[in-house]
């Protein structure tokens, strides 16, 4: 099934010391490109949690955001070159300029960085399985979501093929009878010119035979109908398809421009242009395809 590729999921996971909590939001983007926010923690999950995330997800930027928290005791230390520093600094000021005073606790206390965070225990099993199953969740209702925004995005697609294979069908109709339309156009424009004088019925065969030759879209009916085959195939099928979309996009409008080149039919020109226009349609909702 297609699936586009702007979605939401979120995933929890708790344990007896721990919590984390998981979003996911997507947009559409070329390639895949994942923005990672998490708790410094957790760098050492950053990769094997990206991947979980490359094996679900083709294309598209993931907004990754993740909220942990661990219930357990902090130790700290001192910083004891900034504090001796500090005050040999302090002790400088005093000789020098022949102050009074010592330096107290609460002075030292508003230092920053004063006291520092011991670095705590590595992540146990239990912490890494609760992150891994609360990103399984994000990602089960991230693709849910993409699946159910894709399929209305596939029904309308299909729709608008359906539409350019009528305007193509026109197109053929036309088609046929163009020698027969060059000829009578030719015989009026002719007979404007030159009156009642006589009309050289073998030159008259070459000229139409030669417009017939330069405004032939045989090829390009031809190749726009196994375009249109490829593109419901595609949209039918279940796996990546954005780039190839977008290519065959591209050859569909490519032909209509031929076509538009070459005949001067209106009715064919008219056909021509609603094929550009529903194309152009189905590319802006092809880059919203994953």
């Amino acid at each position: 099934m297609l699936r586009s590729m702007t979605g939401y999921g979120q995933g929890a996971a708790s344990g007896e010391t721990f919590s984390v909590t998981i979003d996911l939001r997507t947009v559409n983007n070329r390639n895949l490109d994942i923005h990672w926010r998490a708790p410094v923690e957790l760098a050492s999950l950053e990769i094997p949690l990206k991947k979980q995330i490359q094996a679900a997800i083709a294309r598209g930027r993931v907004d990754v955001n993740i909220g942990f928290s661990q219930m357990m005791p902090v130790s700290y230390q001192l910083n004891r070159s900034l504090i001796e520093g500090y005050l040999g600094a302090l002790r400088a000021m005093r000789d020098e300029f022949g102050l009074a005073g010592e330096p107290d606790l609460a002075t030292l206390a508003r230092l920053p960085n004063l006291l520092l965070a011991t670095t705590g225990p590595s992540l146990g099993d239990e912490v890494v399985r609760g992150i891994e199953e609360a990103l399984t969740q994000a990602l089960t209702a991230l693709v849910a979501m993409r699946a159910v925004e894709g399929h209305e995005l596939q029904k309308e697609m299909i729709a608008r093929v359906g539409r350019i294979e009528k305007a193509l069908a026109t197109i053929e109709a036309n088609e046929s009878g163009l020698v027969d339309a060059y000829r009578e156009k030719l015989l009026k424009r002719i007979g404007e010119l030159v009156g009642k004088a006589t009309i050289d019925e073998s030159r008259l065969a070459q000229e139409v035979a030669y417009l017939a030759e330069r405004s032939d879209i045989t090829e390009e009916i031809a190749r726009l109908r196994s375009h249109l085959g490829q593109l419901r195939d595609l949209l039918a099928g279940s796996n990546e398809i954005g780039k190839k979309l977008d290519f065959l996009l591209q050859e569909v409008n490519r032909e209509a421009n031929t076509i538009l080149s070459k005949s001067a039919e209106l009715s064919i020109c008219d056909a021509a242009i609603d094929i550009k226009t529903e194309v152009e349609k189905l590319r802006e909702q092809a880059q919203n395809v994953e």
